[in-house]
This record gives C-alpha cells, structure tokens and sequence, in this order.
C-alpha cells in the first residue's frame, strides 16, 4: 500500500510540473517576465492593458449595491489577518528555533503583484493586493502549522478530510502503533533536514520531500 502511495505522490508531482510549465507558456503568451522578483511587461503590452482599464467613476457607478454595503466587513477582516501574520511569525521564530525545524519563509507565500497590472483600476488594484495577501498569510500559517503537525502528531485521520496539507499523505496511518513508535524520530528527522532536502529539489527540479516515503 506504501508503493501504491507512493507512485501516487509521484504522478501529483508530475502533473504538478506540466502545471508550472503551463504557467510558463501564459508568461511568453502575454508577454511579461519576471526580474528580481518583480513583473516586467514590454512598453507595447502596458500600453494595450491600460485601453482595458475601467475609470474610477465608471466602476463605483456600475458597483453592485451590496458589494458596497459589504464592502466594510471584508476590509475589517485585515485586524485579524495581521495578527495571523504577527502572532505565527512569532510563534516559529521561538519554537522552530527550539525544535529545530526549518522556519517557513513568509516571501513564499506572500506574492503582492497584481498592482502591476495596467488593466486595473486603482480600486481593483487594491482588492487583489488585498487578495493575495489575505490568501497569502493564510497559506503562511498554514504550512507553519503543517509543519507543527509533522513534528508532534503526523498521523493521519480515520475519517476523510477535504484540503489536506501536502505534509498530510506521509504521515503515519491511523491506528499504525508500531510505525509511530519506530519511525516518529525519523519522521522529526526529515522534517529538520529540510532546509537541505528543498535546495537539493530545487535544483534538480523534483517536489519536496515532506515526510515518510
């Protein structure tokens, strides 16, 4: 059962490349690149957004009654995106350090670029950059706390959970006592080794390897 796990771990992998190659097609299709971390588009391509972006007063004239009524409550959602972002930040500074497990690096999950588009008006810029970091420090904390459950409990559940972690499927079955007993050290141990496993995959090009295989 471990092998068939295993190959399917690997085809996810796989598809998850073409996927990423995908990606790199629509980068050469509209033609933008990306240097320094930051999104580059040629002078023509900027020139043709811009003919697409809707004037402020056009936008706030054709805004929907309740997106504007509603608009309050989803901007208040920032107090406790900052806190997430704050409080898990501090969280693994101290008990990653302590554990010595690998720290999450926020800049991996936090992607602030849809500004750059010239299709969008001020107002739209805003909400994808809201978006994104919303999503984005969500994303953060959670594979903080992934790694958290690598460390103290990777084991999985007896019933089906929708969205599992990518940690999730090396974990340990339900009810294996003697897998837990014999390999959580080890378990710990690729965990921590982890800085040095993700540069070596990097390279290579293959996915991570989070876990038991």
């Amino acid at each position: 059962m471990y092998r068939d796990i295993k190959q399917l771990l690997g085809d996810m992998q796989e598809l998850q490349g073409q996927l990423e190659e995908l990606f790199d097609e629509a980068r050469v299709r509209f033609r933008y690149s990306i240097e320094d971390g930051r999104v580059r588009f040629s002078r023509e391509v900027a020139e043709f957004q811009r003919r697409f972006r809707t004037s402020l007063l056009r936008y706030l004239l054709q805004a929907d009654l309740f997106s504007v009524i509603t608009a309050p409550v989803i901007y208040a959602m920032i107090a406790p995106l900052l806190l997430i972002d704050l409080s898990f930040s501090c969280y693994q500074q101290i008990c990653f350090r302590a554990y010595g497990v690998p720290r999450v690096r926020r800049s991996d999950y936090l992607v602030i670029d849809r500004h750059r588009l010239g299709y969008l008006n001020a107002i739209e810029k805003f909400n994808c950059s809201y978006c994104g970091y919303g999503n984005g420090v969500i994303a953060y904390a959670r594979e903080i706390i992934s790694r958290t459950e690598q460390y103290w409990c990777p084991i999985r559940h007896a019933q089906h959970i929708n969205g599992a972690h990518d940690r999730y499927p090396y974990f340990f079955d339900y009810g294996d006592a003697g897998g837990w007993q014999g390999g959580l050290k080890e378990i710990r141990r690729q965990l921590q080794d982890e800085v040095t496993v993700a540069a070596r995959h990097t390279t290579t090009g293959a996915g991570p390897g989070k876990g038991r295989t």
